[in-house]
């Protein structure tokens, strides 16, 4: 009779057949975060320096973004408007309680 050591199992050891989708989605997740570790940490001189680049990055995709938008309300202003009134509603309903 050999000895065997029962351990409790990782998050590593678990594998759920039925979840594919939550499987492919969680090593994405990580090859992002592991690009954005290589990204971030990689050939820096100091933290500040990081925090700077990632600044940086962060207003170019809001900028992108707001210039996005900009074009979506000129393109439809009245459904724009509609959005914009229903937000407006929906807060002040929150805000009222």
């Amino acid at each position: 009779m050999t000895n065997t050591t029962i351990t409790s199992p990782s998050p590593d050891d678990i594998v759920l057949d039925d979840d594919d989708l939550t499987q492919r989605l969680d090593r994405e997740a990580d090859a992002i975060l592991a690009g954005g570790e290589r990204r971030t940490f990689g050939e820096t001189a100091s933290i500040r320096q990081a925090v700077r680049e990632d600044v940086g990055l962060v207003r170019e995709k809001i900028s992108g973004r707001v210039h996005r938008v900009q074009e979506d309300i000129q393109d439809s202003p009245m459904k724009a408007t509609l959005y914009a009134l229903g937000i407006g509603v929906i807060i002040g309903m929150i805000l009222r309680r």
